[in-house]
């Protein structure tokens, strides 16, 4: 099977509204994901986590934030792009609010 690190997208909005989510808004919205992941099962290599704003260093070793959407990760594997695009069209993060995006790279092994 081929490996693949999938990205989550979210706007600032996003991140707003689980900061005032309800304790019972917050497990709807796991119980969401859990399932899913449930669903894919040995499809999942590791379940990832959401992720800090992220900070970019430049070449002449200036750094500082990067603007990047990206909210969090996971680690997947699959037949094929096209196997894990289909399976993640279902992926409770598309569902969540407005301009949410899922981003896929295949991984591509080093050679030794």
């Amino acid at each position: 099977m081929k490996k693949f690190i999938v990205h989550y997208h979210a706007p600032a909005s996003a991140m707003e509204k689980m900061a005032t989510a309800t304790a019972e808004e917050k497990e709807a919205g796991m119980k969401a994901w859990m399932d899913w992941k449930a669903k894919m099962g040995d499809k999942v290599i590791d379940f990832g986590a959401p992720l800090m704003p992220a900070h970019r260093i430049e070449q002449d070793g200036s750094a500082g934030q990067s603007g990047s959407s990206v909210t969090g990760f996971s680690i997947m594997q699959a037949n094929s792009m096209e196997e894990l695009k289909e399976d993640l069209k279902s992926h409770p993060h598309l569902h969540w609010v407005d301009g949410v995006a899922i981003e896929v790279f295949e991984h591509i092994p080093m050679m030794n």
